[in-house]
């Protein structure tokens, strides 16, 4: 078994974060299949915010009705009117905000799939050079800050922006100046905002970056635990964790005295506006050019932006975060599909040519050095070697996981890294050690290597991997939920669910990587004998951790420091009494 490696991104190894220009093309794309049910939102809550500015006239009007001894039915009637005003709004308004909702968790739902789409497309080769960290934060932290924005921030700044704007309508209706005196308030409000964005972009995009480095080095400190206690590394280890952790912190702590600073000087605009607004009424109504019901309307009226205004500006915060969240899921989603090539698909029939390999996980460290390596149709080789030997890197190469360094390595005549994603499923499997149980009916994790799958094909796939016993012992059957929250399957039966889809899938090609490593000495056994009627008449690259199961191979290649020193069968290497005989004696030794 191969030891893992812990490594730690650069930042330009990391997924890319699309630009402020492409993020907002992405959310048009994505709302223009609803342009109507925008649309219908939109005006449903101009309606109602149009019907909730009737209230201030409604008070001024019984503050002058209170001011001139109006009579006391004028007033009921007054009073009957605000209570239908209000709830007229309390209908529009939850009716639009359901629009609202139902429009952005669309949204919201369409650009997961999206994500997921692209996500699952990306080679492998650029997602494990960006860390399981940059793609595992982009999905579930910045899928939540965007799904938190779509549900509360956005309703509420939709409800808000149009508050402001119908209410200084409103305000300029009473009577011009009134309006002029609340904008005094905007100068401080917007050079508010603007230093708050410059800031708040920047430091955002910064945190969302950091949380994904501190995710990374979580990840790879988990799961190379192994390395990190063999070599003493725990330390260092706990550095790192704990520097990347003071730096989300340090981000953080700077994002509160921003925040501090924002609402400070909203105070200072909300007194300048409320000051200008009270003195124009006074100075009006002592000019006879407006009643105190008027001027008492216009000091409700900029007195109700206090709460729309603030709630705006204040989610810009949630906006500016979202946000950053956002450009790096579209800048996921931005991603170019790779291009399909149409291959045969049939079984037994791809050859695999390898010339002049070699490659480097880092330059100036080659682990692969110039291999040459045929297998023919329907031809089953196993790799040996010792750990490290580079057995791993030459059947990731081969699955087109990445590119070589140099050299070349055709598939049926193509590069398997310029196969689509439909082409590559069509033409070839690749069977690690560490098989995943999808949560769910065992039927269906069956069928996702051929979804159209009958019962009965279920089950021959099954019975051909010796698996269907346990299967159908199952509390129930093949329906019975696996995975987690569900029915737990041992190393050995994940295994064979693993060669069970391959049968489904029926790929000419195999590429199985120690795909019985981690089954006991008896499941092994019956692992092997499922490996070779799984393999049978398919073209195999077998990584072989049991020299037993090389052994039945057609041809052994075995490896070591990255080079081919020894091929052929089983009985010539035995009797060459080369590396191979001595790993052959060597392994049988401890199971004697």
């Amino acid at each position: 078994m191969s030891e893992p490696r812990v490594t730690t991104p650069s930042e330009s190894a990391l997924l890319p974060v699309a630009t402020t220009a492409r993020t907002r093309a992405a959310v048009g794309q994505l709302l223009c299949p609803q342009r109507t049910l925008a649309l219908t939102a939109f005006a449903v809550m101009v309606g109602s915010t149009a019907v909730g500015l009737l209230a201030q006239p409604l008070l001024g009007r019984i503050v002058d009705l209170a001011a001139d001894r109006g009579s006391v039915d004028a007033i009921t009637i007054t009073a009957a009117l605000l209570v239908a005003v209000a709830v007229a709004q309390g209908v529009t308004a939850g009716f639009g905000l359901s629009l609202i909702s139902r429009l952005g968790e669309t949204t919201l739902a369409r650009l997961r799939e999206q994500f997921v789409e692209r996500a699952l497309g990306l080679p492998l080769e650029r997602v494990e050079r960006a860390g399981a960290g940059d793609l595992t934060s982009r999905v579930t932290a910045d899928v939540s800050l965007v799904a938190d924005a779509v549900r509360n921030a956005l309703p509420e700044l939709a409800r808000s922006l149009l508050t402001i704007f119908l209410t200084l309508a409103a305000m300029a209706l009473l009577d011009w100046r009134f309006l002029l005196a609340a904008l005094l308030a905007a100068p401080v409000q917007v050079a508010t905002a603007r230093w708050y964005v410059a800031r708040a972009v920047p430091l955002y995009a910064e945190q969302r970056v950091a949380a994904g480095a501190q995710q990374q080095q979580l990840l790879d400190t988990i799961a190379g635990h192994s390395t990190v206690r063999a070599f003493r590394l725990e330390r260092e280890h706990t550095e790192r964790v704990t520097e990347r952790s003071r730096s989300v912190v340090a981000l953080t702590m700077r994002g509160v005295r921003l925040v501090l600073g924002f609402y400070s000087r909203l105070h200072i605009a909300e007194y300048i506006g409320l000051a200008a607004v009270l003195f124009t009424g006074y100075w009006l109504v002592r000019q006879g050019s407006a009643s105190i019901g008027t001027a008492t309307a216009a000091a409700l009226y900029f007195h109700s932006l206090f709460t729309p205004i603030n709630a705006a500006l204040v989610l810009l915060d949630d906006a500016q975060s979202a946000t950053a969240g956002l450009a790096r899921l579209v800048g996921v989603t931005e991603q170019p599909q790779p291009a399909e090539t149409a291959r045969p698909g049939g079984t037994g029939r791809v050859e695999v040519i390898v010339r002049g390999l070699r490659h480097a996980y880092r330059p100036g460290h080659p682990v692969l050095h110039d291999i040459d390596l045929t297998i023919r149709h329907g031809e089953r080789v196993a790799l040996v070697g010792a750990s490290g030997a580079g057995k791993t890197t030459l059947a990731r190469l081969v699955a087109g996981i990445q590119p070589p360094t140099a050299g070349t390595v055709l598939v049926d005549g193509v590069p398997p890294t310029e196969l689509g994603p439909a082409a590559v499923r069509r033409t070839l499997a690749l069977i690690t050690q560490e098989t995943h149980v999808f949560a769910g009916p065992l039927a269906d994790d069956l069928r996702l290597a051929k979804p159209d799958a009958t019962d009965d094909e279920l089950r021959a796939a099954l019975d051909r991997v010796d698996a269907l016993a346990w299967a159908e012992a199952l509390p129930e059957g093949l329906a019975t939920v696996v995975g987690d929250g569900g029915h737990r399957l041992t190393g050995d039966r994940t295994q064979a669910l693993a060669l069970a889809r391959l049968i489904l899938a029926d790929p000419p090609l195999v590429i199985l990587d120690e795909a019985t490593a981690e089954a006991g000495s008896a499941g092994a056994r019956a692992l092997e004998k499922a490996v070779a009627r799984a393999v049978d008449g398919r073209t195999a690259l077998i990584v072989a951790h049991r020299l037993s199961q090389a052994a039945t191979a057609d041809r052994i290649v075995v490896m070591d420091s990255g080079r081919v020193v020894e091929t052929g069968t089983h009985d010539e290497l035995r009797a060459a009494g080369g590396r191979y005989a001595t790993l052959w004696e060597a392994w049988s030794d401890t199971r004697s």
